[in-house]
This record gives C-alpha cells, sequence and structure tokens, in this order.
C-alpha cells in the first residue's frame, strides 16, 4: 500500500479528497490535514510515500510546504492541486511529481496512481533494501548485525565493556578506571591482563560481526567512536529539550518517546549503571511531560493520555504521572475512567509497598469523581 498524506485547507474539499483516494485500492491515508504546519510536524511520525498538496492557502501555501516537505522527506513525493493550471511550472520547481486541476476526480487519481506505481516498481526492482545495524539500550541491551542476527558475546565482561562504551561515546577513557570498574576484587597485574585479553575479543566480536565501530587505542586508554551507527541512548544523548517549544519541533522528540522500551540496559546486573538509569528515566519522564504540556495547548488530550499510558506501562507508580494522567481524563470529563485508573494503580501501589496509596491522590480523587 502507497502511505498519503493530504493538505487542503477547506474541509469539504478535504473530504472529498480522502473519498476520491480512499477508493482507490493502492493508497491507505495516514494524515489529512487543514493546516500546513500541522501537517509538517506530524510528518517525521507519519512517513507518506505520497503527500497531495493545495497550492492556495494562506500562511503557508502548498509550494512553499512541498519545498520543506522535500527537505525533511526526500523519499516523499509531492502531487500539488490546484484550480489554476498556471501554477504548475511553479509546482515543478519544487521537484513536484505531479499536479491535478481542481475538481478532482477519481480519473485523475487514476492517471497519477498508474504513474506512481510504475516508477516505485522501477524503483524497487533496482533499489535492494538497505539493511542496518540495531543496537538497543533502554529496556535491555539487544545488539544486532544487519542480517538482523543477535550478537553473541563471548564473555559476560565483553558484553559489559561494550555496554559501557555505548554510555560514554568519543570519551578517552582510562585503563586504570575501567580495570577498577570491571576487576576491581583484583590485582593491578591481572585485572590489566584481563583487560587486554576482554578488548581483544570484543574488537574481534566488532570486526566478524561488522558493527561498523571502532575503538581506538590512545595513550593510556580507548576511545569509543560509533562512527556512522547511531542508537537510542546516543540520541538521547543529544536530546536538548530547551528547543523543543511547539508541535513542529516535536518530531525528533515523538521518535524517542518511541525508542524508550524501558530502564537503562534492564536485567542487566552492571552495578555502575545505577546513576545511569536514574539520569536518563529523569530525561525521559522531563520529554513525556514536556510533550504533554503541547498536547494539552493544542486540545490533544487523547494524545496526551496515550502518551501517559505508554509512559506508565515502563513505571506504573510513579505517582506524578498517575496524577498526569487522570487529570487528562478529568478535563475529558471521563470520570468513570478516573476510578477505573485509580483502582488499578491502588492494587499495584499495595502490592508493592504493602501500603496505602498517598493521601493526597485518594482525596483528589474523591474530589473529581464526587466519590
Amino acid at each position: 500500500m502507497i502511505k498519503v498524506m493530504i493538505v487542503e485547507d477547506e474541509k469539504p474539499i478535504l473530504d472529498l479528497m480522502k473519498h476520491v483516494i480512499g477508493q482507490n485500492d493502492h493508497y491507505t491515508i495516514v494524515g489529512a490535514f487543514t493546516h500546513p504546519l500541522e501537517a509538517l510536524a506530524c510528518l517525521p511520525d507519519l512517513c507518506p510515500d505520497v503527500a497531495f498538496l493545495d497550492v492556495e492557502m494562506p500562511k503557508m501555501n502548498g509550494l512553499e510546504l512541498g519545498s520543506k516537505i522535500n527537505e525533511l522527506s526526500e523519499h516523499t513525493k509531492i502531487i500539488f492541486t490546484t484550480a489554476y493550471k498556471e501554477y504548475a511550472l511553479d509546482a515543478f520547481k519544487v521537484y513536484a511529481f505531479d499536479y491535478i486541476l481542481k475538481p478532482v476526480t477519481p480519473a485523475a487519481i487514476e492517471r497519477v496512481t498508474n504513474r506512481l506505481v510504475k516508477q516505485l516498481q522501477m524503483t524497487a526492482s533496482i533499489k535492494q533494501p538497505m539493511k542496518n545495524v540495531s543496537i538497543q539500550c533502554f529496556g535491555g541491551l539487544d545488539v544486532r548485525n544487519a542480517e538482523g542476527e543477535v550478537v553473541r558475546w563471548p564473555t559476560r565482561k565483553s558484553e559489559e565493556l561494550f555496554a559501557y562504551f555505548l554510555c560514554h561515546p568519543k570519551e578517552d577513557i582510562s585503563k586504570w578506571h575501567l580495570t577498577d570498574l570491571l576487576w576491581q576484587e583484583m590485582d593491578e597485574s591481572r585485572a590489566t591482563h584481563n583487560l587486554h585479553n576482554t578488548m581483544y575479543r570484543l574488537k574481534k566480536i566488532m570486526k566478524e560481526q561488522e558493527l561498523g565501530i571502532d575503538i581506538q587505542k590512545t595513550g593510556e586508554g580507548y576511545l569509543f567512536h560509533p562512527m556512522d551507527q547511531t542508537y537510542d541512548l546516543l540520541a538521547f544523548q543529544q536530546l536538548d529539550l530547551s528547543s523543543l517549544k511547539d508541535r513542529q519541533s516535536a518530531g525528533g522528540a515523538e521518535n524517542l518517546c518511541a525508542m524508550y522500551k524501558g530502564a537503562l540496559f534492564d536485567r542487566k546486573d552492571f552495578l555502575w549503571k545505577a546513576p545511569l538509569e536514574e539520569r536518563y528515566r529523569k530525561k525521559y519522564t522531563e520529554l513525556v511531560c514536556k510533550l504533554v504540556e503541547l498536547d494539552i495547548a493544542s486540545k490533544e488530550l487523547p494524545r496526551a493520555a496515550r502518551r501517559l499510558e505508554e509512559y506508565l506501562a515502563v513505571y506504573p507508580l510513579h505517582e506524578e504521572m498517575n496524577v498526569a494522567l487522570m487529570d487528562i481524563y478529568a478535563r475529558g470529563e471521563q470520570k468513570q475512567k478516573i476510578v477505573q485508573h485509580y483502582a488499578k494503580f491502588a492494587d499495584a501501589y499495595r502490592q508493592e509497598w504493602d501500603m496505602e496509596p498517598p493521601r493526597e491522590i485518594s482525596e483528589w480523587v474523591s474530589r473529581m469523581t464526587g466519590q
């Protein structure tokens, strides 16, 4: 199926476009918008193959929007809809795939679809799908080579050493620090010998699995360089929450939320990870709170609720986030959902801590529900 995004500022015409395009079996509509800026903000999440854009729109016209889509998503093909044929030449200046004159008809959609399908088939026959190395740090440590096969570590210490390097990319880490970290119970000579052996095994497995990562020897230590590889932890390290000011800037943050599958190196008993685990839990919490604020500001209460529900699937006993979710329900006058959620939270709280939830939370629920 070809994923389609439609942007048309007039609601009746947008509904018509959805109907006409939806009747064509080649398409699935992933987004329909009356506001260009909203469409642009959602682009990273939707990843449409095709964008049908109205040319004549206020604030940002279709040609400007098409140019920005080309910058952000090179694979998305632009098809303009316009009542004026003279726009066609301007349309092709922003590398439009085609244009359709209004009113849009099934025949016009069929014409561009046939051309589109032929080009996509030609591209698929020439271009082989690119496979990438996958590294996941949140929710456990999962490393897969370009074939999608799980990397098996020769020793537990080689896995732990790799995990530590993932947390400290492009840092010159002293070998003495590494021996104290991983072999603190051993004398200096044995610890140094173990580090050299473990480093040899680690580099060997990285080369065999073609992970595309380099560990360089420095004067008295090592420097881990991810090269062109990216991974969830690295993305979180590069996150700047101060740049998250509106929905238009939220695309990358949405992707980060999706990457967070649980605590850092969950179920791994690395003694050194505790402060890092807490740091990234707080960063994830701040990120979710910021996105929820933007959802509320744009009156997207269902989206805010889903975001908080996803957070609580990872950290079910976080008190502030449980209250935040019930507050969203209260804003939507969903008293029954408040009652149901509190009952679930209270039961989990009693099982975990063998005590009743905080009194201020139960009193807040009583005020909101009248129970």
